[in-house]
């Protein structure tokens, strides 16, 4: 007899911390362990369902009064680049890719201290070593790659991105760049770069992380064409950004127990008796 069971993670919640998008809220993170010979269907069922990928665990918001965050993807097939991207192009024409096993370097630390010393020197990865860097990078279950971006004049690196390969798209897990060339809208090529990636592997999506409206760090997200939102338990094409707020009543958040029993769950391969 064939049967099939479903894989069955546990789910926990993080103790609520201060917002790093929104000024004056609290977040919260329902969260399971990404481990074992089915943490790559794991990672694409719930990333499909809003999930994120940090190291070896898979996270979602779920915050007790807001419910600001909105996963966001680029449908390839639906994204036309804006004049502004073009131009971006135009600019980054000598900017050299290259795609490697998830291994940190020095090179690689030394860009993304630049990175955080420059745009984020507050915030939660400040203080972030070597050693703490190189598991961001290295200790990852599922198929994973790191997209390296170096100037074709004298091959010096300039970008980085952490990239999961999904089964219908590329999720940029994280992505550092230099501060030297804010002509060059560096961020913004990576992203427009990972949409060739995914059109030439013939995949479906580009998966962004997490769009807060009302977040200024966080605006770059929607100037994307073909852009999906999810919420409501499913994907859905993002209209004018305006029309999304980050203002939420209590009420209208499920309790955890009731957004755990609406996630859906992948079964195993099949199996004989």
């Amino acid at each position: 007899m064939r049967h099939s069971l479903p894989i069955a993670p546990q789910f926990y919640v993080t103790a609520p911390q201060p917002c790093p998008y929104l000024e004056g809220r609290m977040e919260r993170k329902l969260f399971t362990a990404l481990h074992g010979n089915t943490a790559d269907t794991l990672n694409n069922s719930l990333s499909q369902q809003g999930f994120r990928r940090s190291q070896n665990v898979l996270y979602r918001p779920s915050c007790t009064e807001c419910s600001a965050c909105f996963s966001a993807r680029i449908k390839v097939s639906d994204f036309r680049p804006s004049k502004s991207q073009k131009r971006t192009l135009r600019r980054n024409a000598k900017v050299e890719r290259k795609s490697t096993s998830p291994w940190a370097t020095e090179e690689q630390y030394a860009l993304f201290r630049e990175y955080l010393d420059s745009r984020h020197a507050n915030g939660g990865m400040a203080d972030m070593d070597v050693f703490e860097f190189a598991a961001m990078i290295e200790e990852t279950p599922i198929r994973s790659r790191v997209i390296e971006y170096s100037d074709a004049g004298d091959r010096k690196l300039i970008g980085v991105c952490l990239t999961d390969v999904l089964e219908d798209g590329l999720s940029m897990v994280y992505s550092f760049y230099t501060a030297k060339r804010p002509q060059n809208s560096l961020g913004t090529h990576i992203i427009l770069d990972h949409v060739d990636i995914a059109r030439e592997a013939g995949l479906d999506y580009v998966y962004l992380g997490y769009w807060v409206p009302g977040s200024p760090k966080m605006d770059y997200k929607a100037r994307f064409s073909g852009l999906e939102v999810y919420f409501g338990g499913g994907w859905h094409n993002m209209t004018n950004p305006e029309n999304y707020s980050s203002d939420a009543h209590p009420l209208s958040i499920d309790p955890i127990a009731e957004q755990v029993a609406k996630i859906s769950l992948p079964d195993r391969h099949p199996t004989s008796r």
